[in-house]
């Protein structure tokens, strides 16, 4: 298309005072660069449709395909979702959204901010919001009500940068851990913009590190893992290719126990 928008100017140009035609070209630079900054837009809204659990409970669910548990259903006090594309095999797992409802009869500007904890959808429904979020994009809450009866609405979304304030990245080892053979944990308050795409553990010791397997969601595992104090690092990547490892100030302890929680000490803002 910016090719045939060129070709366009350049005729124009044969039958044009310089002048005319050097203003022509400025405008036409403009128009496609606008055009180029339009088609990689990462903080632009996305038109999709939304849904609620479809149950009493005015949270999420603590079964979630992401693998926080219960966590999964308070986190961001309940304002969270479940998704279908964008769950993206579990990479999507703690990435925060932005999501308003479209109907101005109803539905407030802002909207609400959900954290993604949750695999799930409908037709041409992106998100499966807790029914807290659902009603928080609401004017008031009758508008809420007549939301709910809607049941499904248009909605708009984009990505935006998930924050704890007083909250570091934690560490919460599964159940199913079996100390010291099999270790599989998940990543609390995962903070910024990025995706976590690959985690690393390493022996303080001798510094040798075991590349993880995401096992499903945002459960990371490894079996015969490394022994004695373990040093964490994690990989945040952004959709266009930058990348950053962080590694947290508290190691996970040698003798880490099935269902404890270890504040990794720092907070990310990438």
């Amino acid at each position: 298309m910016h090719y045939q928008i060129l070709f366009v100017v350049f005729l124009v140009f044969a039958t044009m005072a310089p002048l005319q035609a050097l203003a022509i070209l400025f405008a036409t630079s403009l128009f496609i660069q606008n055009l180029g900054d339009a088609a990689t837009c990462s903080d632009c809204f996305v038109h999709s449709r939304a849904a609620y659990y479809p149950n009493s409970d005015e949270k999420g669910s603590d079964t979630g395909r992401c693998g926080f548990g219960t966590f999964g259903a308070t986190i961001n006090d309940g304002d969270v979702s479940a998704v279908s594309d964008l769950y993206r095999d579990g990479l999507g797992c703690g990435a925060c959204y932005q999501v308003r409802c479209t109907n101005s009869n109803y539905c407030s500007d802002k909207g609400v901010t959900v954290v993604i904890t949750d695999h799930g959808g409908g037709h041409q429904t992106d998100f499966i919001l807790s029914r807290r979020a659902f009603g928080r994009m609401a004017q008031t809450t009758d508008a809420a009500a007549s939301l709910f009866a809607l049941g499904v609405v248009d909605i708009e979304y984009r990505r935006i940068s998930c924050s704890y304030p007083n909250k570091n990245i934690t560490i919460k080892i599964d159940e199913n851990s079996n100390y010291p053979n099999y270790l599989a944990f998940v990543i609390w308050y995962q903070q910024g913009k990025k995706d976590i795409t690959a985690v690393q553990l390493c022996e303080t010791q001798n510094f040798v590190c075991k590349l993880l397997d995401r096992s499903y969601g945002a459960v990371w595992t490894t079996t015969s893992p490394p022994s004695g104090p373990l040093s964490l690092r994690m990989l945040f990547s952004d959709e266009d290719g930058e990348e950053t490892w962080v590694v947290p100030l508290n190691n996970i302890p040698g003798n880490w126990k099935p269902g404890e929680t270890y504040d990794s000490g720092v907070q990310v803002n990438v």
